[in-house]
């Protein structure tokens, strides 16, 4: 400072300097997307890749509790795949490829349906994914005076593991979204496609992961689980810390952290937080589960809040023996207890393989 400064100088600038912000001109950060920026075919700029080690897995397990064998043990993980090192839930996999795609759905109002979720490898503690997102048709909704203007997009999602470029994961999974100007009228009436809900365990047996053992599984319990047959898990369970789950994954969806955007001031639960819950179920109900391979379909049938209590519900559709073990294909059924008011959210079609 200057001999002839005065003493306070500091002070003034400081002042004059907070004058000037106090006048400066306020902008809400809000990159979108909404429906009306998005273009068919348009490539969307990654999240962040994301590195999965025991601290994701150890929080993801105290928020879904999932007592898949081959993520919660190393020695049976490196005795059922003769490779070292701890395996990655496949759940928190798809968990963390659909949060790095929320860069597309920031403006949800719910994500309709999952379809064709291939687990094309598995992922070690260590490893790190990243995912793309394309948007691959568009339809707009008709309009009504008693909500905004939305519309549904259609997404494709890549998630590879950057150490050398390998798939990990893809799927398309169909998002309903906001309009940012509500007079925009964009033509887009796409034939999002219809989702098939059959399982063929053909198309699925080539997917097993090659040189695993799963001998080390076996559990007679669950020999005697007939096709057709519809079993509930009597251990319900309590949606929480769902604001945890959406930040873990990175999923970037206000509606998923502000309770002021849900109805009735409730924050809606993140999609995939249910199906966590349920894949914990189903493997209670198959605890000798090696790993699951994808979702031949998944559709949200309803809202979930936090606090709701989830019962699932399990039919088995199909079971073979493959590559020394059982190919199974099951039907998940969820249905939410909301303040008294019973309702059904999930109706989820998955393939495990196991002893």
């Amino acid at each position: 400072m200057p001999d002839n400064a005065p003493a306070n100088a500091d002070n003034v600038d400081s002042e004059a300097n907070a004058d000037k912000l106090g006048h400066m001109e306020h902008e809400d950060h809000d990159p979108g997307p909404y429906f009306d920026d998005l273009v068919v075919g348009q490539t969307l700029a990654p999240a962040p890749a994301v590195t999965i080690g025991p601290g994701e897995a150890a929080l993801y397990q105290a928020i879904c509790g999932d007592p898949l064998a081959t993520s919660l043990s190393h020695p049976l993980a490196e005795a059922v795949t003769g490779q070292p090192g701890a395996l990655v839930n496949p759940a928190l996999v798809l968990h963390v490829s659909i949060g790095q795609s929320t860069v597309a759905t920031r403006r949800v109002i719910a994500n309709l349906f999952y379809r064709g979720v291939v687990l094309h490898r598995p992922v070690r503690h260590g490893e790190t994914l990243q995912t793309t997102v394309e948007v691959r048709a568009l339809s707009e909704l008709s309009r009504r005076d008693d909500r905004p203007a939305r519309g549904l997009a259609l997404l494709g999602i890549h998630t590879v593991r950057i150490d050398d470029g390998a798939t990990v994961a893809d799927y398309e999974r169909c998002a309903m979204l906001r309009f940012r100007d509500a007079t925009t009228v964009t033509g887009h009436d796409a034939d999002l496609g219809a989702v098939d809900t059959r399982i063929d365990l053909d198309d699925w047996e080539g997917r097993i992961p090659s040189d695993w053992d799963p001998t080390p599984l076996g559990h007679a319990a669950v020999r005697d689980w007939r096709v057709g047959v519809r079993r509930s898990d009597m251990l319900r369970d309590t949606v929480g810390l769902a604001t945890e789950l959406a930040r873990l994954t990175q999923n970037q969806a206000p509606v998923h952290r502000d309770p002021a955007l849900g109805p009735e001031g409730r924050r809606l639960v993140y999609g995939g937080h249910t199906i966590g819950l349920a894949q914990a179920s189903l493997v209670r109900m198959l605890p000798d589960t090696a790993t699951v391979l994808g979702w031949q379909a998944c559709d949200h049938l309803g809202p979930v809040f936090e606090g709701d209590v989830l019962a699932c519900h399990h039919t088995l559709l199909d079971e073979r023996p493959a590559a020394g073990g059982r190919l199974r294909a099951v039907r998940v059924e969820v249905d939410s207890d909301s303040r008294g008011e019973v309702t059904p959210v999930l109706d989820w079609r998955v393939v495990t393989w196991g002893a």
